[in-house]
C-alpha cells in the first residue's frame, strides 16, 4: 500500500468513526438547526434594536441620545460571551423560556449596537436636502423619514448588514457556555467522544463555510435586486 493510500484508508476510518458510527451526524444536523434558528432570530431583534438606538442617538432630545449612547458604549465594549452569560444565568434565570430562544435574544441585543451605527450612518449618508424635500411637500418628520430617508438608506447600509450577519452566525459558536448544541458545541462532543481532533473541527469548518456561502450568495441577489433602480 502506497503512502496516498494508506493516508486515504485513514482519512475513510476517521471520518466513518466521527460521522457515520453511533448516528454522529446527526448531532451536527440538529446544530445546524440550532445555529440556524439563533441567527435568524437574532437578526430580526438586532435591526429592531438597532433601530430604536439609531434614533436614539441621531435624536435632538438629550435625554433618548445619553440612551443610545451609553447602550452602544457599553455593549460594544464588552464580549459577547460575558452578555450571553449574564442575560441567560442573570436575567433570563427564572425565566421559562428554551434556551436557544434566550440565546438568540442576547446575540440581538449585541448584534444592535453594532447595527445601530450601520443605520445611523445610512441615515446621515442621504443628501439633507432630501429630507427638506419631503418637508417641503408636506409631509411631517415620521412620514419623510419612513418614506423617503429609510429607503435610501436601506441601499447604502444594506452590504454593511449583510456582514454583521455572516459575523453574528460565526459568533453563535459560543452557546455551548449555555449547554445548547450548536454545530461548534455538537464537534467538540464528537472530538471528546472519539479522541479525534482532525475530523471533528474540519468537519465543523466546512459546515460553517457552506453555511456562509450560501447566504453570501443569497445576499448578493437581493442587493442586486435592490441596486436595479440605481441610475449609474
Amino acid at each position: 500500500m502506497t503512502g496516498i493510500q494508506a493516508w486515504f484508508s485513514d482519512f475513510c476510518n476517521s471520518f466513518e468513526k466521527c460521522f457515520i458510527r453511533e448516528d454522529r451526524y446527526m448531532l451536527l444536523l440538529n446544530g445546524i438547526g440550532i445555529t440556524i434558528k439563533i441567527s435568524i432570530l437574532a437578526v430580526f431583534i438586532g435591526i429592531l434594536i438597532g433601530m430604536l438606538i439609531a434614533m436614539c442617538n441621531l435624536s435632538k432630545r438629550k435625554l433618548p441620545k445619553i440612551f443610545g449612547g451609553i447602550y452602544t458604549d457599553v455593549i460594544r465594549g464588552t464580549p459577547s460571551v460575558t452578555q450571553l452569560m449574564i442575560i441567560y444565568f442573570v436575567i433570563f434565570a427564572t425565566v421559562n423560556l428554551d434556551k436557544w430562544i434566550i440565546a438568540a435574544i442576547a446575540f440581538g441585543v449585541n448584534s444592535g449596537a453594532y447595527v445601530s451605527e450601520i443605520i445611523r450612518g445610512g441615515i446621515l449618508s442621504v443628501d439633507h436636502g432630501q429630507t427638506e424635500a419631503g418637508r417641503s411637500l408636506g409631509l411631517n418628520a415620521f412620514q419623510t423619514m419612513t418614506r423617503i430617508v429609510i429607503p435610501q438608506a436601506v441601499k447604502n447600509i444594506f452590504p454593511a448588514l449583510c456582514n454583521e450577519f455572516i459575523v453574528l452566525i460565526k459568533e453563535t459558536a459560543i452557546v455551548g457556555y449555555v449547554g445548547l448544541m450548536d454545530i461548534q458545541k455538537a464537534g467538540d462532543f464528537i472530538k471528546s467522544a472519539t479522541f479525534e481532533a482532525f475530523m471533528p473541527l474540519v468537519g465543523t469548518a466546512v459546515i460553517y463555510y457552506v453555511l456562509i456561502k450560501i447566504l453570501t450568495l443569497i445576499l448578493r441577489q437581493i442587493e442586486k435586486q435592490l441596486r436595479k433602480s440605481d441610475v449609474r
